[in-house]
């Protein structure tokens, strides 16, 4: 007689109970889906909920910013300089809802435009530097030999120049600008993942399917992207999403000494960097939304990065 039951379990596990010739009974034991768990698991932890929902916010206007933003970003009137925020007009409106900068620009809208930059620049600088370094990774844990002496030079060298020198130095030559950022931070970051692909394939490279797969005629392409890759990517994307807010800081860092972006796109990091000026003047609100903008995209990032980290690593998977 077949059946089917849900035990009970830490793990609500489905067990289906199958009579066998050699044995009487047999357990057949299979996990919920991936995203079951993940949602089990972010209602357990309740905080990266709250992130999901504020980067949510955040990528709802970067994607739509042209039909959110309620003025220009870049129109400049001087006589709304400096407008407080829920400032009234004689008419009883509010016009600015977190008041202008020292141009007289929207602040709100100049936030809403900055979102863009800031989420574009994070995640297309991760995808350069993941996809170079766990290139470069994978290949020195595989190869070994001269191939991995050399990668591993190559990292160390970087490791022992300071990054924000190195971005420094290469975007007074090429000039600021997105697309010359973007390459530059995800440069900055190959190494990271470098490293950590090498020793995951070093420690896959000797397991038996891996053999298996070589008795079977795959070839070394074959067997490092359908065998050893998907063993170790795990590590790779939690380290991904809190390089996320990493390049977004360092994209705010550059912007603020003037070698991000031009100054007609508005980023965060530019933002602030307009505002010093009106801090010394006692002016409080042009630096503290941008900056309460960065630093909650980015704590978001990192507690979504932590959920991550321990849904991925099955020693904790059972908590």
């Amino acid at each position: 007689m077949r059946s089917l039951i849900r035990v009970s379990a830490w793990n609500n596990r489905k067990v289906r109970v199958k009579p066998d010739a050699a044995h009487p009974v047999s357990l057949m034991v299979t996990e919920p889906p991936v995203w079951k768990r993940a949602g089990r698991s972010l209602l357990r932890a309740k905080w990266p909920i709250l992130a999901l929902v504020i980067l949510g916010v955040v990528a709802f206007m970067a994607v739509f910013a042209p039909s959110i933003a309620p003025k220009d970003p870049n129109r400049q009137s001087l006589v709304e300089r400096l407008i407080e925020p829920m400032k009234a007009n004689e008419n009883g409106e509010i016009v600015y809802f977190l008041g202008t900068d020292g141009l007289g620009r929207d602040l709100w809208s100049r936030i809403i435009y900055g979102a863009q930059v800031s989420l574009a620049v994070g995640v297309m600088a991760v995808m350069v530097g993941g996809l170079m370094g766990t290139t470069l990774g994978v290949l020195a844990g595989y190869r070994g030999g001269l191939l991995d002496d050399i990668i591993m030079r190559l990292a160390d060298i970087q490791l022992a120049f300071p990054f924000i020198l190195l971005a420094i130095m290469v975007l007074v030559v090429l000039g600021p600008g997105v697309w010359n950022l973007i390459p530059v931070l995800g440069i900055g970051q190959w190494v990271t993942y470098a490293r950590i692909a090498r020793g995951q394939t070093i420690s896959q490279r000797e397991k038996e399917y891996v053999e298996a797969a070589r008795c079977i005629g795959a070839n070394d392409r074959r067997i490092m992207l359908r065998a050893i890759l998907p063993n170790v990517l795990a590590p790779l994307i939690v380290i991904a999403s809190f390089n996320v807010a990493s390049a977004i800081l360092a994209e705010a860092s550059l912007s603020f000494l003037g070698l991000g972006v031009p100054p007609t796109v508005p980023t965060w990091g530019g933002i602030l960097n307009e505002s010093r000026d009106q801090i010394l003047a006692g002016k409080w609100w042009p630096a503290l939304f941008p900056g309460l903008a960065i630093m909650f995209t980015v704590l978001s990032l990192n507690i979504l990065g932590d959920w991550l980290r321990d849904f991925l690593d099955p020693r904790l998977r059972g908590r």
